[in-house]
């Protein structure tokens, strides 16, 4: 089984942590088995994905299974008060409806014997079908108003069909089943009494309210489950990359080469056609040296003017725009983000100290 095309890897965390689920999909226990069970690896790798299990819940349990067991409990409820209606004799459609559900136990029992669970899910959400066919079919809604007899046969059975898919549902569904066998109000019933075609929920027999089954999982529900995983995956990518030199090692040697002292600027104006270069005059305390420092964009010259800073006195002099630069201001960034010097302005220190 792979998660949104990648191998599950608990190590990498590129997996479905149950605690996690459980809290973000509070009792949608059976809509996670049901996706697994649909997507489960029978002779070849599957994958999981969130769009799927979106899909499974909304098209297929709240649309087939939910809506038809929704549609039976509300018609009954309205018309009868949630109790069980007393057929009348049954039509051709009704017998063939009633035959088919019979044959349902050992079509999914022979299924599951031979490790075909998805297969058997398959034929449990069949049963579902036939119940949401005979309703569309027959249209009770419509009926009531011209012929109320015939409706009571309508809803006693769908109401057996519903029943039949609270008792299959169990292996499968398991807290679905045990939601609607309180619903429908029964208890003890098992796949023979659905095979020998007993009533699996006798005339006169009430029922609860309508309860929603499967709610609809929205879009941002899933949205937030894909960007943890993206989340995952970046992580996993910053904890694997190998970050190459940006330049060559230095030695401590080459450290202790820098001769940093103590410097005041003394005098400061832009560089000519230049937006980002200031053409500096700093005292070292061993010599008054020229210095081009790219700060323009940041302090204006008169601003700067006086400012204690650390100087790189014996890097080796570079022509700028024309202007022999003869050292390097250092700078740093403060908490704020803006460009300012390092103030080495402490007590007791002048200029050309030596900065270790």
């Amino acid at each position: 089984m792979n998660l949104e095309g990648n191998k599950l890897s608990t190590s990498k965390n590129w997996a479905v942590w149950l605690h996690e689920y459980l809290l973000d999909f509070p009792n949608k226990q059976d809509v996670l088995r049901y996706t697994l069970t649909a997507n489960a690896p029978e002779t070849k790798d599957n994958d999981f994905t969130w769009k799927d299990f979106q899909a499974r819940n909304n098209n297929e349990l709240a649309a087939i299974f939910g809506n038809f067991i929704n549609r039976v409990v509300v018609l009954t409820n309205k018309y009868y008060n949630g109790i069980v209606p007393s057929p009348n004799e049954l039509t051709e459609v009704d017998e063939q409806t009633l035959a088919e559900l019979k044959a349902y136990p050992a079509v999914i029992s022979s299924s599951i014997e031979r490790y075909r669970f998805r297969e058997a899910q398959v034929e449990l959400m069949n049963v579902a079908r036939l119940g949401n066919k005979y309703l569309a079919d027959e249209e009770p809604w419509k009926m009531v108003k011209t012929n109320p007899e015939r409706v009571q046969t309508q809803m006693y059975v769908a109401l057996q069909i519903a029943t039949a898919l609270g008792v299959l549902a169990e292996p499968f569904l398991p807290f679905t089943a045990k939601k609607l066998s309180s619903i429908l109000n029964f208890k003890n019933l098992n796949w023979n009494a659905i095979t020998q075609g007993s009533d699996l929920i006798p005339a006169g027999h009430l029922i609860g309210q309508a309860e929603i089954l499967f709610a609809q999982i929205e879009d941002t529900e899933i949205q937030k489950q894909i960007e943890k995983l993206e989340a995952t995956k970046k992580a996993n990518i910053m904890e694997n990359q190998v970050v190459e030199a940006q330049k060559p090692t230095s030695t401590f040697e080459d450290f202790s080469k820098l001769d940093l002292r103590v410097g005041t600027i003394l005098e400061a104006e832009k560089m000519p056609k230049a937006n980002k270069l200031l053409v500096l005059k700093v005292d070292t305390g061993i010599d008054t040296r020229t210095i081009v420092s790219g700060i323009a964009e940041h302090f204006s010259p008169e601003e700067i003017i006086g400012k204690r800073v650390t100087v790189l006195v014996n890097l080796a002099p570079r022509a700028l725009r024309g202007v022999e630069s003869q050292g390097m201001i250092l700078m740093t960034n403060n908490a704020e983000g803006k460009l300012v010097f390092v103030n080495p302005d402490v007590d007791g220190v002048e200029n050309g100290a030596t900065i270790s």
